[in-house]
């Protein structure tokens, strides 16, 4: 069975949304229950195989907003116009999963990064939460990946 098509360097992008929906439904579990990320992971871990995600990304996310959530928090900061805890959380969640894409998935360009994030907040989100992401995340792209901004805008 075909997953779907693959890019040239085999990532399945339709796997890695997947994966990044089932990180926001993780990461929301553990900002609500306090949950560390290895039990979040091994409680969607089972839903996630049937999705036929990309089950390391999805792990790699969750368990790096766990291990990074203080600093990620830190550095989104400067671009939220309230505290973070005060931030829905859903937005939050995908916020705090964007935000680990951008300064630790550089592999992953930062246009995808901020699409996927719209594209699922939209989803699971408030009504307007994805405008609200998207000048948060737009504004921490252009400082943490300056070089790569720049370079899409000549």
């Amino acid at each position: 069975m075909s997953r779907g098509p693959q890019r040239r360097d085999g990532i399945d992008p339709v796997a890695r949304t997947r994966s990044r929906r089932r990180a926001l439904q993780a990461v929301y579990a553990m900002q609500l229950s306090g949950v560390d990320a290895k039990n979040a992971i091994a409680q969607f871990a089972h839903e996630q195989a049937h999705e036929v995600a990309d089950l390391e990304y999805f792990e790699d996310l969750v368990r790096g907003v766990g291990s990074h959530r203080k600093a990620l928090d830190a550095s989104l900061e400067p671009f939220l116009d309230r505290s973070i805890d005060e931030v829905d959380p859903i937005e939050r969640a995908m916020l705090r999963i964007a935000a680990y894409e951008l300064q630790h998935r550089l592999d992953v360009p930062y246009r995808v990064v901020i699409d996927e994030a719209l594209k699922t907040v939209k989803r699971f989100g408030s009504e307007h939460g994805h405008t609200y992401v998207n000048g948060v995340l737009d504004h921490a792209a252009a400082q943490w990946r300056a070089a790569e901004v720049q370079a899409q805008r000549t």
